[in-house]
């Protein structure tokens, strides 16, 4: 790593530029005294532009840097540095891991203290603006900065995002990269789709499966309520359907409120109800990954022709498939087969 990319990185955390690079000084020099250090730091500052310094140089610098032992002192309070046992005029760097998760977990109080102020310096604009407490409850998205709030709200997620997933599309129905990211760092997801959603081959193999398997929970309705997200049970974006959407092309945002609570109410309901899309640890192991796949896609009411398009085979070989299945199933149907499973616990 560069030294002006470990100082950047150093500052970041919270640390001066000063106590950036008298860290990064001991880390190049070893244990040092505050005289050494003085002149290496005056090295540093452009002494070096102008070929080495006498002795005499070397002095001034020394004695012209009186912030220097205040730095050090800070930086020994931190736990960066500490001094050498054997010579306590040594100042020696130690290993940073718990100094720097305590910088780090400074500056992201500072950073909450800061997204905090900022929130209350708006709704003081808005009463000021419009007093009415009530218009604060629900702010209207339209045109082209929609799909950009969205992704923006999305990203700041941090333990819950509930969603109903159905046409059309604000992200014009493209991969959520920011979906499978937060899966990996502990994000739950629960997504209720409508059946429309996964008819669309593109859509399904571009965004549904990846974000299945990326570990989201995901379940079925012929149709959704509404296309509503939920983050965090904080905030929540509701989008227009297809019909609404060629009449006036715009997204709500709810805020905390009796409006939120009731939606985030719709949701749990709607989710109680819904089939699973994805198998649980009940399925006989021995079930090939295509048996597994159909089993998956039956659940969600689609056709068997949408089955196959989504599976990339014909009807003909689905049809052979369905029937291995009906025969491990023991059943004649496919809705029997669907009830066996059912029973089984295998969805």
């Amino acid at each position: 790593m560069a030294d002006e990319d470990l100082r950047t990185h150093l500052c970041r955390l919270g640390l001066t530029r000063r106590q950036a690079e008298i860290y990064m000084a001991l880390l190049a020099l070893g244990p040092c005294k505050r005289e050494s250090l003085a002149e290496d730091l005056g090295h540093d500052r452009g002494d070096r532009r102008n070929g080495s310094p006498d002795e005499e140089t070397r002095n001034q610098n020394q004695d012209q840097d009186p912030c220097l032992e205040r730095e050090l002192a800070q930086l020994r309070k931190l736990g960066l540095i500490t001094v050498s046992g054997t010579d306590v005029r040594e100042h020696v760097p130690v290993e940073p891991t718990i100094a720097l998760e305590y910088l780090a977990h400074a500056r992201t109080a500072e950073l909450r203290q800061s997204h905090q102020a900022a929130v209350n310096a708006y709704r003081g604009y808005r009463r000021s603006v419009s007093p009415q407490a009530t218009d604060n409850l629900v702010e209207v998205v339209t045109g082209p900065s929609i799909a950009e709030r969205i992704w923006n709200i999305e990203e700041a997620a941090e333990s819950q995002v509930l969603r109903f997933d159905s046409p059309p599309y604000h992200t014009h129905g493209s991969a959520n990269p920011i979906e499978v990211e937060k899966l990996k760092n502990g994000v739950e997801y629960r997504v209720v789709y409508s059946k429309s959603a996964v008819e669309n081959s593109a859509y399904y193999s571009i965004n549904i499966q990846p974000c299945i398997a990326a570990g989201e929970h995901a379940r079925v309705l012929p149709t959704v309520p509404v296309k509503l997200t939920i983050f965090d049970h904080r905030l929540a974006i509701v989008s227009m359907s297809f019909v609404e959407a060629e009449v006036n092309d715009s997204l709500l945002i709810v805020h905390p409120s009796s409006l939120l609570s009731a939606l985030t109410g719709l949701f749990e309901t709607s989710w109680r109800t819904a089939l699973p899309m994805h198998l649980n640890e009940r399925v006989p192991s021995a079930l090939s990954p295509m048996h597994r796949r159909i089993l998956e896609l039956l659940a969600t009411g689609v056709t068997d022709d949408t089955i196959a398009e989504l599976l990339g085979v014909s009807r003909r070989t689905l049809s052979r498939h369905l029937e291995q299945l009906n025969t491990r199933a023991g059943s004649l149907t496919r809705f029997q087969m669907a009830l066996h499973a059912t029973r089984s616990g295998w969805l």
